[in-house]
C-alpha cells in the first residue's frame, strides 16, 4: 500500500478493540471463553487492538524504554561495535535506515536493537546453523542494559504463551492446543528510535514504511509521542494512539496463513510528526521454529480448501526476512 500522502484519520480509541486478556488466568473457563470471543472478533476484524490485563509489571516497562534512550544516546562508535552485521544471527545494533520495509520507498528513518533468547556458540542448534540461533551482542557502556532486557524478554514470553491459549478458545480449539508450538519458542525483543520527521522529507519518507509483520504475535509498547497508523478498509490510514497501561498487539502473516486468511494480517506504518525522539519496543512472538504450520482445521469451510502449501514458523519467518532485507521474492 504505497501512498505518498502521510495523513492520518484520528478516530475514537475503541475503533481499535480494547481486551482486558486477565480471564485468561481465572479458574472460571467462562471468563477465559470470554476472552477467547473478543479475540475472535478482533481477529476477523483488524488483526489490531489494545490489550490491558497483562501483568507486565509497570517498573519493567518504564525500565525497558529508559535503557532503550540510554542505548541509542550512545555514540555511533559504540553501537556500531555491536552492529547488526557482526552477528550471524541477526541481533545487535542496525543503523538508521538500514532496513526498507515499503518497497519502492525511501529507508525507514529509524534505527533499532534486536535481541533474543540468549543461545551460546557452541549450542547444537547454534552449530548446526539454525536460523537466528545464537547469542546476543550488548553494548559494554550500559552494565544495566542486558539484565533489563533479559528479564523483559522472558516475562513476554510468558505472555505470548497465555495469549496464544486465548487464540486457541478463539479458534474453538483446546487451550492447550498450540503446547507444541509454544516450546522452545523464538521471539525477538526489538528496540527502535524514530527522529523526529523532517521538515522536507523525501517523498514517502516514513519512520516505518506501510508493511504487515512477518509472525505470529506482536507486542507493541510506546512512548507517549504517537505515530503509529493502522490501515482501515473503510476510513484508510487511522492513527493508533497511546493508551496508557495497553499494549498495541497484532497478528503477523503467518497467523494469517495459518488461519487460511481468515484472521487479519493487517498494514501499519510509523509516522514520527511528534517534533520529538519517539521510542518504542515492539516483541515479536514467533513460536517453535520446528513446528509445522498447516491450515488449521476450524478454518477451513465445508469443501474449502488450504490457501497455502504446509510450511514450519522457521522456514515461513526465513522467506519473509529475505524478502525485507534482500530485496527477494516471498515465495513460501
Amino acid at each position: 500500500m504505497s501512498d505518498q500522502n502521510l495523513d492520518a484519520k484520528t478516530v475514537p480509541q475503541n475503533a481499535l478493540p480494547i481486551i482486558d486478556v486477565s480471564g485468561l488466568r481465572s479458574q472460571a473457563a467462562q471468563a477465559r471463553q470470554a476472552v477467547g470471543r473478543a479475540l475472535l472478533e478482533a481477529c476477523l476484524d483488524k488483526g489490531f487492538f489494545y490489550m490491558q490485563g497483562h501483568g507486565v509489571p509497570e517498573r519493567l516497562r518504564q525500565s525497558v524504554l529508559r535503557q532503550s534512550e540510554a542505548f541509542f544516546a550512545l555514540p555511533e562508535v559504540e553501537k556500531n561495535a555491536i552492529a547488526l552485521d557482526r552477528s550471524p544471527c541477526n541481533r545487535g545494533y542496525e543503523p538508521l535506515r538500514a532496513q526498507t520495509l515499503e518497497i519502492g520507498q525511501p529507508p525507514d528513518l529509524k534505527e533499532g536493537f534486536y535481541s533474543g533468547p540468549e543461545i551460546p556458540a557452541g549450542d547444537a542448534r547454534v552449530l548446526a546453523g539454525k536460523f537466528n540461533h545464537g547469542p546476543n551482542q550488548w553494548p559494554a557502556a550500559l552494565p544495566g542494559f542486558r539484565p533489563v532486557m533479559e528479564e523483559y524478554h522472558g516475562v513476554m514470553v510468558t505472555l505470548g504463551r497465555l495469549v496464544m491459549g486465548g487464540i486457541a478458545l478463539a479458534l474453538d480449539l483446546q487451550e492447550d492446543a498450540f503446547a507444541g508450538f509454544c516450546k522452545d519458542e523464538l521471539a525477538t525483543l526489538r528496540l527502535l528510535h524514530y527522529p523526529p520527521q523532517p521538515a522536507n522529507p523525501e517523498p514517502g519518507e516514513k519512520g516505518c514504511g506501510a508493511h504487515t509483520d512477518f509472525g505470529t504475535l506482536t507486542f507493541l509498547d510506546q512512548d507517549d509521542c504517537g505515530g503509529l497508523q493502522v490501515w482501515d478498509e473503510e476510513a484508510g490510514w487511522i492513527h493508533a494512539e497511546p493508551l496508557a497501561g495497553s499494549y498495541v498487539v497484532n497478528l503477523g502473516d503467518m497467523m494469517a496463513r495459518w488461519s487460511n486468511g481468515r484472521f487479519r494480517s493487517t498494514l501499519h506504518r510509523v509516522i514520527n510528526i511528534s517534533g520529538r525522539q519517539r521510542y518504542s519496543v515492539p516483541f515479536f512472538y514467533l513460536g517453535n521454529p520446528d513446528y509445522p504450520i498447516r491450515c488449521i482445521d476450524t478454518c477451513l469451510a465445508d469443501g474449502e480448501s488450504p490457501l497455502y502449501p504446509d510450511t514450519t514458523m522457521e522456514a515461513h519467518y526465513q522467506a519473509m526476512y529475505r524478502a525485507t532485507y534482500g530485496d527477494e521474492t516471498i515465495t513460501t
